[in-house]
């Protein structure tokens, strides 16, 4: 299948899996180029050796194209992405920021960059940066998605801008990839679906779970990191959301998380010292989230962690392998699509003329 996204970054299917923390490693990413879509290392969680490490990985594993993620106001984030940039990666994407630079660096090695975006603001900033695409996250997905659903904020982006779109939030179907077409997007990446394929790193007892969960079962709320996100519905997730964190509880368990992430303390504070005290309550409140965010995808425990999930879990009804998955939504792809062609040949009926009684 041909779109603007494919010919742009040189796959064959226009299927994405978005960098989720813990979830888009070096064999996940690998496993989905290698069935002919684009994965995106995820390396906010990591430091610049950890990060050198997975992308050499990946090369090794696939020789197609991949790219990182990258959340450009995180501690760390220059870091990495002076790694990810040395190691010429054929695919920056990045959020939270400013990518003018990136964008000028990536250009120079004819890498491409995709900016994640949640608002017609952000797409036309991105755009004036020198983005080549945007990844669009309606407030259907996991973790950090828009306040908009994708079914309204896909078109409203695509009413401003001529960038190619990669749309993201409720999507795990060949049907949800034609609907997405239809609202003006070029691709579609499916975090949620592929953190339960069999190359994921997700514990198999979470996997086992998202299977189970129904498309209700999450919940959307400020109250786990600070911003609006979106998490699976379990006992443990409705405690940690009930109210807001206290700064102070918020900085002890960030340091922790930074003590068993491995995250020097002095590149840490110098980092928070340039952001300001709003934005370090930010960042301070997202690393105190890390912990639990590990406990349950990598650990799989659920009573102590929380799991960044998307509603679209209520579509997921088995874990196959990425190969397997792609193919499967391709299939499903056409099946769709000669599902609209055939209504195409019905002859519409004329309606009956109604008769009206007056008084």
């Amino acid at each position: 299948m041909k779109t603007r996204i494919t010919e742009l970054l040189n796959i064959t299917y226009p299927l994405f899996c978005p960098g989720m923390t813990y979830v888009a490693n070096s064999t996940l990413v690998a496993a989905t180029s290698n069935a002919g879509g684009l994965g995106i290392l995820a390396i906010g969680h990591l430091t610049p050796e950890e990060t050198l490490q997975e992308i050499r990985r990946v090369k090794a594993l696939t020789d197609k194209p991949f790219g990182i993620g990258c959340a450009l106001i995180m501690p760390g984030a220059a870091e990495n992405l002076e790694v990810a940039l040395a190691e010429k990666v054929p695919v920056i994407n990045f959020s939270l920021g400013n990518g003018a630079d990136v964008c000028k660096r990536v250009h120079a090695y004819g890498g491409k960059v995709i900016a994640t975006v949640v608002t017609a603001k952000h797409a036309l900033s991105a755009e004036k940066a020198g983005v080549d695409a945007l990844l669009v996250t309606g407030h259907e997905a996991a973790a950090h998605g828009g306040s908009v659903t994708s079914l309204v904020l896909v078109p409203a982006i695509r009413e401003v801008t001529k960038l190619p779109i990669i749309a993201a939030g409720g999507f795990g179907t060949g049907a949800g990839v034609v609907a997405a077409f239809a609202l003006g997007a070029d691709g579609v990446a499916m975090g949620t679906r592929w953190a339960a394929t069999r190359e994921s790193p997700v514990h198999a007892n979470t996997k086992e779970v998202i299977v189970q969960k129904q498309v209700e079962e999450t919940i959307y709320s400020a109250n786990f990191d600070s911003m609006p996100c979106r998490v699976m519905t379990t006992p443990n997730a409705k405690k940690v959301t009930r109210k807001k964190l206290n700064p102070l509880r918020a900085m002890w368990r960030a340091l922790q998380a930074a003590r068993e992430t491995n995250r020097p303390m002095l590149g840490l504070l110098k980092d928070v010292l340039k952001m300001g005290f709003a934005q370090t309550l930010k960042v301070t409140f997202f690393g105190a989230a890390v912990l639990q965010i590990k406990r349950a995808t990598i650990e799989g425990d659920l009573n102590r962690g929380v799991q960044l999930i998307g509603q679209v879990q209520g579509l997921v009804h088995d874990v196959l392998t990425v190969a397997e998955l792609t193919q499967r939504v391709m299939q499903e792809v056409d099946q769709a699509m000669a599902a609209l062609n055939a209504l195409e040949k019905i002859p519409a009926s004329k309606p009956e003329p109604v008769q009206l009684k007056v008084g």
